[in-house]
């Protein structure tokens, strides 16, 4: 009789264990409470009891104590990442921690293009909703036009200051590759210049030419006379909507080069990379005059003469058009 109750003890404490082993594994294996698809965010600082307690109060596990415990046993117990998750539905408390533990971090870009002012690029950035805090208008040529990848719930002078050190370094790699006899003389007139070359010229073909252009138009001491540095004054660099006015053209300021000559006191919008890189290397010419040529890029002439010629044929594309 004896034998036979120590064998139903035994055979009682193992399937005891059995069970118990059976819900720590199916605890921390077995599929999770989540119904569907959805991201989960871990703060920054946040310690594994404090994203346990989170992921029970959103439905992504069952019980966060449990979650701790088993992290602790199975999975260490640290090592989780700050940032936004994707889970999958079902997802097991195993791979839940696996997912915020690895470097799979969600990331969003937010895109600024070439020519872009700096007041527009802080619009652009605030109406991110996913960042967080304030920011001032950055200055103006301060930003690489890029696309930048941020996390849910980054601050927005986190993804600026990451801009600006693009420029700093874009303009540092190409300071020293410039071409010599440059009639910009530093960095800051060489980023103030490539802004006119960037808002002057949409064809890409064109950027060192326009550069070369303005670059004689420096030497000779002749105004630019460049449409954008009128408009900059009253808009921060944002489309006129209309034409410019001529009182407009005739103002005085710190930046009409129809009223100054040289270069503006700062640039007048962010340029890219290529339109910075056109006028530390402009082209070899002579041209002093440029005016569309109706197929998107311009007709450039040395003389005023030509140039009369090119403005003649301009107008008449445009009377066919029915624009005047």
């Amino acid at each position: 009789m004896v034998g036979r109750r120590g064998c139903i003890a035994v055979a009682t404490l193992a399937a005891v264990a059995a069970l118990a082993l059976w819900f720590v594994l199916g605890g921390w294996f077995g599929s999770g409470p989540l119904e569907k698809d959805r991201n989960f965010i871990v703060p920054n600082g946040a310690s594994l009891s404090d994203v346990a307690q989170r992921l029970e109060k959103q439905g992504l596990i069952r019980s966060a104590d449990g979650f701790v415990l088993r992290a602790r046993v199975f999975g260490g117990g640290g090592g989780i990442k700050a940032g936004e998750f994707a889970i999958p539905a079902h997802a097991s408390p195993s791979q839940v921690l696996a997912i915020i533990s690895s470097d799979e971090v969600i990331r969003r870009f937010v895109t600024i293009p070439e020519g872009m002012p700096s007041i527009m690029v802080y619009e652009r950035l605030k109406a991110q909703k996913q960042l967080t805090g304030d920011i001032a208008v950055p200055e103006e040529g301060s930003v690489l036009p890029d696309s930048y990848a941020f996390e849910n719930g980054e601050s927005r002078e986190a993804v600026l200051r990451r801009m600006q050190a693009a420029m700093r370094r874009t303009i540092k790699e190409l300071w020293v590759k410039r071409a010599s006899g440059l009639v910009v003389k530093t960095p800051e007139q060489a980023l103030t210049l490539a802004s006119i070359v960037e808002k002057e010229t949409g064809k890409p073909s064109e950027r060192r030419m326009v550069a070369g252009l303005y670059s004689n138009r420096l030497k000779t001491g002749m105004l630019l006379q460049a449409d954008p540095t009128i408009i900059y004054p009253i808009t921060k660099g944002k489309p006129l909507g209309r034409r410019i006015l001529q009182s407009e053209i005739q103002a005085v300021n710190d930046y009409n080069t129809y009223t100054m000559v040289g270069l503006p006191k700062h640039p007048i919008t962010n340029p890219g990379r290529a339109s910075i890189a056109a006028v530390l290397n402009p082209a070899a010419t002579k041209a002093l005059y440029m005016v569309a040529d109706g197929s998107g890029g311009h007709a450039f002439a040395d003389t005023l003469e030509e140039h009369n010629r090119n403005v003649a044929k301009w107008f008449a594309i445009r009377r066919e058009r029915g624009e005047l």
